[in-house]
């Protein structure tokens, strides 16, 4: 390799790196929070987590705002946050709260940015679960200035699949990611097929069309940080729509 195509190589890792850290330095966004009885924002959300409680995610979750939500690129990604700069609402010492993204936030342009339009774009913006945000701040307060960076995921026990679609489609929904929390790339695998590699089709559901009933299945999973674990076997032949089943952990 000439000198020339090694600098290039030098410096498309050196932008990689740099573009890493910055995610993981504080920056100044705003928060609300949904008013829920239970602690989550939604059973239903933009991520297709389903019962956030029974995925772990439903006392500290949140939706992101278009500019953060990245149409679903940062779903599973796990943030912390601090309220700052307002001594009414912030809690004494600023302590901080992390929380799984599992939603989006949409724009309401009939509302101005600064009242009630929080979400809309270009305004970074997180919608906390009632516990998140009680967490860091009072809830009488409407919105509060906050700073946020994103960390490394805490989870318990393995990567969970849960397997959808009907003969034909086949659909796999990926949680309890570790590390970054994030996929950005997902391969399956049974016992009659080589490595098929998956679409997604929104959030952190996984597609492809074909038939894999009656094999056992594998998972070759790619977080956002590059790094690849493969988890063989993962469902026995007698798997069936709507079970899950747990993996490896990064």
């Amino acid at each position: 390799m000439g000198l020339i195509q090694v600098a290039l190589c030098y410096f498309v890792l050196l932008r990689i790196g740099i573009v890493t850290a910055k995610e993981y330095e504080w920056r100044s966004a705003s928060a609300t929070y949904i008013k829920d009885a239970e602690g989550s924002i939604t059973t239903k959300g933009a991520c297709g987590y389903g019962n956030l409680h029974m995925k772990t995610y439903g006392k500290y979750s949140a939706g992101l705002s278009g500019m953060l939500f990245s149409r679903g690129r940062t779903c599973g990604g796990c943030f912390e946050i601090r309220c700052v700069d307002h001594i009414h609402w912030c809690l004494l010492g600023s302590p901080s709260v992390t929380v799984t993204v599992t939603d989006f936030c949409a724009p309401n342009y009939g509302l101005p940015d600064e009242y009630g339009g929080w979400c809309n774009f270009p305004r970074e913006h997180f919608e906390m679960s009632e516990t998140a945000f009680a967490g860091m701040a009072d809830k009488r307060a409407d919105v509060v200035p906050v700073q946020f960076r994103r960390v490394n995921c805490e989870r318990d026990g393995g990567v969970r699949f849960t397997l959808g679609g009907s003969s034909y489609f086949h659909q796999v929904l990926i949680t309890n990611v570790g590390l970054d929390g994030v996929i950005t790339a997902v391969k399956v695998k049974g016992s009659k097929t080589g490595w098929i590699p998956m679409g997604r089709n929104w959030g952190q559901n996984w597609q492809c069309n074909v038939v894999l009933l009656g094999q056992p299945l594998s998972f070759e999973i790619t977080s956002s940080s590059g790094k690849t674990i493969t988890s063989y076997n993962v469902a026995p032949p007698t798997w069936r729509f709507g079970q899950t089943y747990e993996g490896k952990q990064f």
